[in-house]
């Protein structure tokens, strides 16, 4: 069973795609992060720095399981042909739902938190065919985020959008969205014009699944540091300093994609 946590009656679950360097330094990534930042960032996830001084990330979506259903929030770097060749495909998401007694006909609710390649790999499939891996999911994606994607991702207008539409599968939110009895999206923009969130909702414990809102423990040490693949700096800022600073909740659960550990408890 993949790693997960309990939140009242939900069942917030990680699934792995893979793991690998990234393309770039570190120190390139966070140009104005200093030596002292790394050491601490280092301390809080020695796992980020593999032997060769590379940062290496992992790559997950996450399940949100209740007896309301199955909502998966992002979809992974996908098979062999997928277009985030940067990242160590194929992924093994399917191995991952498997692992966690799920199918993808099970998955009726997909939150795209924004539409870079390592997170929407999985969401359509099939080469010339193409067609939605989770065929009774509503797919969702922040209306922001689709007006913006000739600047984001020009190619996934053909590849993922169109195979949606065609199916009657996407939906556009319009910034903070309920999806059900204690989930609801929420707009944290910045590392793309509209990247989202999802929050999971149970008594005084709350779990932010926060797709690329943080990539690296260092933000966490330090949220006010830009990282260089961040759209709008200042606004990325903005949206992570209000969740990681957020006294909404006695118990907050953190459910990041690219950290070492799915699971940080603020």
């Amino acid at each position: 069973m993949p790693p997960s946590i309990q939140v009242g009656p939900y069942t917030v679950i990680a699934l792995a795609d893979g793991a690998g360097p990234f393309f770039s330094s570190r120190s390139e990534a966070f140009p104005g992060a200093t030596a002292e930042q790394w050491a601490a960032a280092d301390r809080l996830d020695p796992g980020a720095l593999d032997a060769d001084g590379r940062w290496r990330l992992q790559f997950r979506a996450f399940a949100i399981r209740s007896d309301q259903g199955v909502t998966l929030v992002d979809a992974g770097i996908g098979p062999a042909d997928s277009p985030a060749a940067w990242a160590p495909v194929p992924g093994a998401l399917p191995a991952s739902l498997a692992a966690a007694g799920i199918e993808p006909s099970d998955v009726d609710t997909v939150v795209l938190t924004h539409l870079h390649t390592d997170h929407v790999g999985w969401a359509v499939v099939g080469g010339e065919q193409r067609r939605p891996f989770f065929p009774n999911a509503a797919y969702l994606l922040q209306q922001a985020e689709l007006d913006a994607i000739d600047e984001v991702n020009p190619q996934l207008r053909s590849t993922l959008i169109d195979p949606l539409r065609e199916t009657d599968q996407l939906r556009l939110l319009d910034g903070d969205t309920p999806l059900r009895n204690g989930e609801r999206a929420f707009a944290t923009p910045g590392h793309t014009p509209g990247h989202q969130s999802v929050l999971v909702t149970s008594g005084s414990e709350l779990v932010a699944v926060t797709g690329d809102l943080l990539v690296h423990a260092i933000q966490l040490l330090h949220p006010e540091l830009a990282y260089a693949h961040e759209m709008d700096v200042e606004q990325a800022r903005a949206s992570r300093e209000r969740v990681l600073g957020s006294r909404a909740a006695d118990t907050l659960h953190l459910a990041t994609p690219h950290l070492t550990e799915p699971f940080i408890t603020s």
